[in-house]
């Protein structure tokens, strides 16, 4: 779990760090650095939902002071819920695709192009200092795969998780971490802690050991909270903190497969300009990175993430409070609000080519949340969603055939009309998530001053989880443009599209 802070970002990996970080004397040149600070805390393995009914005052803290955020991960082929491919996922801030990590083997790892933030830190302030800990070897030890924060990294600390479950560890990595932020003057910093997932492993998710655990860890983070806070210098600094974890558990205990237990995350952050007790859906656990390379000032260009301050004005976001629960899809849980076939102002969806009946939450396009439309069915690549955020929409014909019906799926979205002017080229970009079939077909299609709509964009192939960007030559004389996307099939696969933008 990572805590953010407004400030620069101090990332403690829970890997235990060593003794000798104990000793470390105070620093002489604190007053010397900029303010702007942040700490990430990873917590390994923890859901939400146990963290508040646990005994976690610091944690509960936070979130009553700062932003609560849930956010659920890919499976596979594209990644398993592993703590490779999530802690990978969370200090580079792009999603496994680039990063290449799938699995704990880090196989295909390419951290060379996608670097951890701390190292990205270094490259672009070197006179900052970075500081990583954690007691998961392969976060900051060479041992194992790793290491996930590279050598780039001012400090790294890293011990062996014990076989206790991390009951020796995680402490001395709390200990040490917090000697560093007290007495030292890193600028951005990681601290891992491991118990909760063992936890899991050993007793379930659903288990009163669990409970125990993160009570447990919430002390350390309580360490470390009172660490920053005990600094010479605080009252001149700007801090952000911010928790995370890297994937969830289920009820039994167990992780790396597709449900939405495990797939489950979350980011806690608390700073400056984030409201106090403020929930938020449209957070992605790739946003930890991006959001500690903003507060020290370094780009944010070329990762998948955004920082926690840029949050899109997608319209689609605005029908949550509109979201209803399941009709036909009986195996999504009764409890879950995720899905409505009213489009936001100035939106249409022409249904007028839709056969008659089939599975009522996708007769035509529809707008959903992950976590309604990937439990429609497991492992169809769903999941690989990762690129919309909240709420995006969706045409999935292979759900809609699973009641009976006539005719096919065809279903046009429609974008409100854009002000345009002729002569100009303006870019449309969207995120998209299509798995091709045979016998389907999605189109974008573009109006000027309402002539008759033309093809600028077809998928004859797969394009999973990608962002999207067409030029549009502007013809003289338009003065408004409006875009379709219309998608047909027949029991075949599905298309959705999030955020589209005319820039």
């Amino acid at each position: 779990m990572s805590t953010v802070l407004p400030g620069r970002v101090l990332a403690v990996a829970a890997t235990a760090l060593v003794a000798a970080t104990l000793a470390t004397t105070p620093a002489t040149a604190a007053a010397a650095a900029t303010t702007d600070k942040v700490l990430v805390i990873g917590i390994d393995g923890t859901v939400l939902d146990r963290v508040k009914a646990a005994n976690a005052p610091n944690l509960q803290g936070l979130m009553a002071q700062g932003l609560t955020a849930r956010s659920t991960l890919y499976a596979n082929p594209m990644a398993a819920t592993s703590s490779g491919p999530g802690w990978s996922t969370i200090a580079t801030g792009v999603w496994p695709d680039k990063h290449g990590v799938k699995d704990n083997s880090f196989t295909g790892k390419n951290y060379a192009a996608y670097p951890d933030f701390l190292t990205r830190i270094e490259n672009a302030k070197p006179a900052l200092n970075t500081y990583a800990a954690a007691d998961w070897e392969p976060i900051t030890s060479t041992d194992q795969n790793g290491p996930i924060f590279s050598a780039k990294v001012d400090k790294r600390l890293s011990l062996k998780g014990d076989r206790d479950g991390y009951g020796n560890e995680d402490p001395k990595i709390a200990a040490a971490a917090s000697a560093e932020l007290r007495d030292q003057n890193p600028d951005a910093a990681f601290v891992y802690l491991g118990q909760v997932d063992s936890a899991g492993h050993s007793y379930g998710a659903a288990s009163q050991q669990y409970l125990d655990a993160i009570g447990r860890v919430d002390t350390m983070v309580g360490q470390l909270l009172t660490a920053v806070q005990s600094r010479p210098t605080y009252a001149q600094e700007n801090w952000k903190i911010l928790v995370t974890t890297d994937h969830g558990h289920t009820d039994a205990g167990g992780h790396g497969g597709s449900t939405i237990q495990e797939r489950g995350t979350f980011v806690i952050a608390k700073g400056a300009g984030i409201p106090a007790g403020s929930v938020r859906d449209d957070v992605r656990l790739v946003d930890v990175a991006a959001t500690a390379l903003q507060q020290v000032g370094v780009s944010t260009t070329g990762l998948d993430g955004v920082p926690l301050n840029a949050p899109d004005s997608d319209p689609f976001d605005t029908l949550r409070p509109n979201l209803q629960g399941r009709v036909d899809e009986t195996g999504i849980p009764a409890g879950v609000k995720g899905f409505t076939h009213t489009p936001p102002a100035g939106w249409s969806v022409d249904n007028s080519k839709m056969g008659t009946g089939g599975v009522t939450e996708w007769a035509g396009w529809a707008f959903a949340t992950d976590e309604f439309w990937s439990q429609a069915q497991r492992d169809q690549w769903r999941e690989l969603n990762v690129r919309s955020r909240d709420v995006f929409a969706v045409a999935d014909s292979d759900e809609w055939d699973d009641k009976s019906h006539t005719g096919t799926f065809d279903s046009t979205l429609i974008t409100p009309k854009w002000a345009v002017t002729g002569g100009t080229t303006r870019n449309l970009t969207f995120q998209t998530h299509y798995r091709q079939e045979s016998g389907q077909t999605a189109q974008v299609l573009v109006s000027y001053n309402g002539a008759t709509p033309t093809v600028v964009k077809s998928y004859t192939a797969d394009a999973v989880a990608k962002a999207e960007s067409v030029p549009l030559q502007i013809p003289a004389g338009a003065t408004d443009v409006q875009i379709r996307f219309r998608y047909s099939g027949s029991n075949n696969w599905y298309w959705t599209v999030d955020n589209v933008q005319l820039g």
